[in-house]
């Protein structure tokens, strides 16, 4: 009688295992978790209202149960679907953050590699939906050693290695896209300057040519013959007085030669 009562609590605690959801924990847990009265009430009320779809009210129920045993890890786990259920796409109210750490909380307590393989699977759909490709494969790289058969795990993995594989090809794009536009930034940028430089260089070379300009035309100016009112007399009488100055300039240089001629020759 006694191996038979123990033979029913072992296949009861087998068929609640087994009976454990993805979605909610219906069944009462194993009777090897001592839960409390008070916890597993809560948590039987929590899966009613998450099967009428009425979220927010399942997540009060499930934070009653983590309340009466804080170290519930069949709670926190639904509480966290409670919340994935309520999150929008793309949350920024930090309900997908909060689910995440109940899934952690609820991977490192249990002792049951169901849930905690399932934790592990919707810590990875949480990071993916993130477009944190990286975390999610090691999630569920660690869901598919608890249950290496675990089939849907397997192909959410090999999608996050593919999203990760384009997303690290498109910034390797961006990176080159973003380098060439900086060279061809400072190409312009060289090309601008060499073409300030060659318009100051025409503006020198305008300048120069502006000045030297502006200097033929003051030397053709002063070139050009001054207008005058003399007459013909006055203009004879110019000349006359400096050829007679030219020659008394001649005469005086033929005295000094004879003077030196004479100096020369006494020589006794």
């Amino acid at each position: 009688m006694k191996n038979k009562n123990l033979l029913i609590i072992f296949i009861a605690a087998i068929l609640a295992s087994a009976g454990f959801g993805f979605t909610s924990c219906s069944k009462e847990e194993p009777l090897a978790q001592q839960t409390t009265k008070q916890e597993r009430n809560h948590i039987k009320k929590g899966n009613a209202l998450f099967d009428e779809q009425k979220y927010a009210e399942a997540e009060v129920e499930y934070g009653k149960a983590l309340e009466a045993n804080p170290k519930s890890a069949i709670a926190a786990y639904n509480m966290a679907l409670a919340l994935i259920k309520q999150a929008a796409p793309g949350d920024s109210t930090g309900l997908a953050q909060r689910a995440d750490s109940l899934f952690g909380f609820a991977a490192s307590t249990s002792k049951d590699k169901s849930l905690q393989s399932m934790a592990f699977y919707n810590r990875g759909n949480i990071a993916y939906n993130a477009q944190d490709y990286s975390k999610a494969i090691d999630f569920y790289k660690q869901a598919l050693r608890l249950i290496p058969a675990d089939d849907e795990a397997r192909y959410n993995l090999r999608m996050a290695q593919l999203k990760l594989k384009n997303q690290q090809q498109n910034q390797n794009q961006n990176q080159n896209q973003d380098q060439n536009k900086d060279q061809n930034q400072d190409q312009n940028k060289d090309q601008n300057q060499d073409q300030d430089q060659n318009q100051d260089k025409d503006q020198n070379k305008d300048q120069n040519q502006d000045q030297n300009k502006d200097q033929n035309q003051n030397q053709n100016q002063q070139r050009q013959p001054q207008a005058t009112n003399m007459d013909e007399q006055s203009i004879n009488q110019v000349l006359k007085a400096m050829e007679d100055k030219e020659k008394a300039t001649q005469d005086r240089m033929k005295r000094m030669q004879q003077q030196q001629n004479r100096n020369s020759q006494y020589k006794w």
